[in-house]
């Protein structure tokens, strides 16, 4: 029998999605690290009964825009024990895992380097040098060409320059959000690309186009993303194939398969709504085509802070005129209401081997100020997509409880065991998380899977999710019996080792 152990969670039904491990079991947890999994009890200075409770492998969310205090612990109630921000990324990254160790965080967190950011500072110089904000990045697209110029090569040269001092600081890859900037060249790109497998980390990006029709498609930005994989040997990470597919989700699904299959590195994420949430100043919406292009409706963009619907193209306007980096909601097709868009979203989210994430919003302020503060909760008047709060419960209610597409231990493993898994090769760190057996991270999460069920909506999206009993980050107990014990701040790095 194991002694003097910090933690012992007893009892619960215990799921480790690589060892297929399904069963009663006992959890030791000494020091930050699982240290027992045993048939037989364990004595502990803590208990936490898990009886007729689900326990797994904290969730790891591998695109989170909401790297605050405040959006970590709405999202550890949606079982996320660590959350990363890699489809946009930081810079200078350095400086930003100084301050967020400064201020403490209550999840694990982590950033891959910006390329956005990057281009930025080398094409409008007059914004000066990165400082780690989205405020940095919603103030450019007030400058467009950063968006639309092609970069000549000195200033290629300088973007990439940026991009190596940030993998040197240990950023965990590179950001490139190409679908906010597709007037980058394919040259550019190629070399961004190549200096990434060159450091051997993944890319994480947002594809060049998303639209139903050529030119510019969302399914000729998935093979100049497997062009990438091909030529440059790069591991190319593709963020939210549900959103940037649209319509034509079939067709790239298949494009990804069978670059997979003839052996390119390529994963991909999906997050389980018909709705996104971007800049109203996006490309996309610069496009006066655009109702034709992607089947939406101006009315389907929706604005975060005033929740209003788009009346027409000149409303549209009028508004980017305003504020292009005024946050909206994007709903591109409609499951709830058509069949034909569900089975669409459930190709992106069943896609075999993608993980889950969430692509979590900051939350915003009515003027316009995020929510960075130690708060909690979240005030009833800021704004996010209910993404933020409830895309794991969501995922689990869903096509596990409702549509029965998935097991339990399935979907924990999307949410769990692969995104740890698309990480480990470049940052080793992660072979520890993700996973419920000895010697790994104590991130675990103990939860009731018949209730567990997202609760944010469109017009409440600071509602937490339900059914999150207990969530233990580093050892340490976060929420116990439902309730979030706000000293706790428990949440530690994840960065890659530079030599």
């Amino acid at each position: 029998m194991v002694t003097a152990l910090d933690v012992i969670v007893t009892n619960g039904r215990v799921i480790d999605p690589e060892s297929g491990l399904d069963g009663i079991r006992h959890v030791g947890i000494r020091g930050g690290e699982i240290v027992a999994v045993s048939e037989s009890p364990l004595v502990g200075e803590v208990t936490v009964d898990a009886s007729g409770l689900t326990v797994a492998p904290g969730f790891i969310d591998l695109h989170s825009h909401t790297q605050s205090i405040a959006g970590d612990r709405i999202q550890a109630f949606d079982g996320v024990t660590t959350a990363l921000e890699l489809e946009s990324g930081i810079m200078p990254i350095g400086t930003w895992y100084d301050s967020q160790a400064s201020s403490g965080r209550a999840i694990n967190y982590g950033a891959s380097v910006a390329w956005t950011f990057a281009r930025v500072a080398e094409l409008n110089p007059e914004l000066g040098d990165p400082d780690g904000t989205l405020t940095y990045f919603q103030r450019a697209f007030g400058h467009p060409e950063w968006s639309t110029h092609v970069a000549d090569q000195p200033q290629v040269d300088a973007i990439l320059a940026r991009i190596e001092q940030g993998l040197r600081e240990g950023g965990i890859g590179v950001g490139i959000n190409n679908g906010y900037a597709p007037g980058a060249g394919v040259q550019e790109m190629a070399e961004v690309c190549s200096l990434a497998a060159r450091y051997g980390v993944p890319t994480f990006t947002h594809i060049s186009y998303m639209a139903n029709v050529d030119p510019d498609s969302s399914f000729q930005g998935y093979l100049r993303l497997i062009a990438y994989a091909a030529t440059t040997g790069a591991h190319m990470h593709i963020c939210h194939l549900n959103s940037t597919s649209l319509r034509d989700i079939e067709r790239c699904a298949t494009a990804i398969r069978e670059a997979q299959a003839a052996g390119l590195k390529i994963t991909t994420e999906a997050y389980p709504y018909g709705a996104g949430s971007t800049l109203i100043g996006a490309a996309m919406f610069l496009d006066p085509d655009f109702r034709k292009r992607t089947g939406s409706d101006w009315s389907d963009i929706v604005v975060n802070a005033t929740g209003e619907a788009i009346a027409s193209e000149e409303r549209l306007r009028e508004l980017q005129a305003e504020d292009p980096g005024n946050l909206v909601v994007w709903h591109y097709i409609h499951p709830e209401t058509n069949e034909a868009h569900q089975k669409m979203l459930d190709m992106s989210n069943l896609y075999p081997g993608a993980a889950i994430a969430s692509d979590a919003m900051p939350w915003a302020m009515p003027d316009g100020s995020f929510v960075d503060e130690d708060v909690w909760p979240i005030p009833d008047e800021a704004v996010a997509h209910p993404r933020s709060a409830g895309t794991y419960a969501r995922f689990i209610s869903q096509y596990v409880n409702r549509l029965g597409k998935i097991t339990l231990m399935e979907a924990i493993e999307k949410c769990s065991l692969i995104p740890a898994q698309i990480l480990e090769e470049s940052t080793p760190q992660m072979k520890r998380k993700g996973r419920l057996q000895v010697g790994k991270d104590a991130d675990l999460i103990v939860f009731d899977a018949n209730e567990v069920e997202d609760k944010a909506t469109f017009q409440h999206p600071t509602i937490p999710s339900t059914g999150m009993r207990h969530v233990i980050v580093n050892g340490v107990r976060l929420i116990s019996n439902g309730e979030l014990d706000t000293n706790a701040l428990p949440g530690k790095p994840v960065r890659r080792q530079v030599k």
